[in-house]
């Protein structure tokens, strides 16, 4: 489901009232509702941003936060997981995480939900490397696929026993079966 206002706002506009839910998101000059995540979705989300905590956290080397605002050169968007390398985290002066973070995650991961239109899922990742964003993931739970962005390079699709590639930084080593794998929680 897109939910767009019918006249431009600003950005500035955009912010000033409280977060919809689920989370909207400002695209030039449009305000579009992401929709409500389902099963598949939540699962893939929680287990990925978990498995990457997993290696980040206590080492202070990244986090993976799910569902943040990231607003950065006149767009305001939620991936479904952004990773932030520990130092570019705005730490406030006490050390806590700032509710603000005006600027593209260094790894952007986005999972495609039904009601979800692929090229404006794929237009928010491109704007992340345009950005500075080391790498994008594009998740189809439909196809069991990730598509791969990475600065001026072409997009690479992967499936089944291929290895994830990610940030350089990270020693975490996943296959998209692996992944897509995690959606499976009952015993057959």
């Amino acid at each position: 489901m897109i939910i767009a206002v019918s006249q431009a706002i600003t950005l500035e506009a955009f912010l000033t009232p409280p977060e919809t839910k689920p989370a909207s998101e400002y695209i030039d000059g449009e305000v579009i509702q992401k929709p409500m995540p389902k099963g598949r979705h939540s699962r893939l989300q929680g287990k990925l941003g978990a498995a990457i905590n997993q290696v980040t956290e206590d080492a202070q080397i990244a986090y993976a936060f799910p569902g943040l605002r990231c607003t950065f050169s006149n767009r305001s968007i939620v991936p479904d997981l952004s990773v932030f390398q520990w130092q570019q985290i705005p730490f406030s002066s006490g050390g806590e995480v700032p509710d603000n973070f005006e600027l593209p995650p260094t790894w952007a991961l986005e999972i495609l939900s039904p009601e979800q239109k692929p090229h404006k899922v794929i237009a928010n990742l491109l704007h992340c490397l345009e950005f500075g964003c080391q790498l994008g993931w594009f998740l189809d739970p439909d196809d069991r696929s990730i598509l791969l962005f990475q600065p001026n390079q072409q997009p690479k699709l992967l499936q089944g026993n291929d290895r994830l590639p990610v940030p350089t930084w990270l020693a975490l080593e996943l296959t998209a079966n692996q992944v897509f794998g995690w959606l499976q929680m009952a015993a057959e």
